[in-house]
């Protein structure tokens, strides 16, 4: 471990949300991008971002959208404690690392950032309090995950083959990264699908922490009904 990330371990960091909001969610089929999607009279998005509105441990939580976004005002609730960013890029790399890069002025090097889809609507404050508590003295980061559990497939060459589910994990955000840290790791990765696969590209190994069935992301048409399940059982 660095000096430089123990003497980050011994300050009292902030944590704020990061919402890449820019997709267009191509795979849902739908006239709009998914997280403008309603479940209950609400988009996909203010739930996702009442999460954190709900949780006091999030100091702030920023909604990163494309330039020319002419939903989100609409979508989402004014709040003191959320700010849309107009800095959205053409991937999910490229949109968290434009917010990052707004959040120079605003967070120190060892500050929290939990990075969360923007069609993650069923993030509790559980789950939310289970991260900080498990990754909060680390030193790099963790995310939530969900170990496989069913028997897994792999068709190569136009075979089917059974692979061993030992020791994998199915991904869920938020990812929750130190704020110095997690610019560098991006700076350095030209493309990746989510903000852990840049830091293990350094050769750090993020601390895995166990998630929920109910934070599921939102991607084809019947995930809407499950999502709205868990979102009443969780009212």
């Amino acid at each position: 471990m660095s000096e430089e990330l123990i003497q980050q371990q011994g300050q009292s960091p902030r944590y704020v949300a990061l919402i890449p909001a820019a997709g267009v969610g191509a795979r849902m089929g739908a006239n709009s991008p998914k997280q403008y999607l309603t479940i209950a009279g609400k988009s996909i998005l203010q739930h996702t971002v009442n999460a954190f509105l709900n949780f006091p441990g999030i100091s702030h939580t920023y909604v990163v959208v494309s330039e020319d976004d002419a939903v989100a005002d609409t979508s989402l609730l004014a709040a003191e404690r959320m700010t849309i960013l107009r800095c959205g890029g053409a991937t999910r790399r490229d949109s968290v690392r434009n917010g990052l890069a707004y959040l120079a002025d605003k967070l120190d090097a060892n500050d929290w950032v939990l990075v969360h889809d923007a069609a993650r609507p069923g993030l509790t404050s559980a789950l939310l309090q289970k991260l900080i508590d498990q990754v909060g003295s680390d030193a790099v980061g963790g995310l939530l995950a969900l170990p496989v559990v069913d028997t897994v497939k792999r068709i190569q060459d136009g075979k089917v083959e059974t692979v061993s589910r030992e020791g994998l994990w199915l991904a869920q955000t938020p990812q929750m990264f130190r704020y110095a840290l997690l610019c560098k790791a991006l700076d350095q990765a030209e493309q990746v699908t989510d903000e852990s696969s840049a830091l293990e590209l350094m050769g750090y190994s993020p601390v895995l922490v166990e998630g929920h069935a109910c934070n599921l992301k939102v991607t084809l048409p019947a995930d809407l009904m499950m999502a709205a399940q868990y979102l009443q059982r969780n009212k």
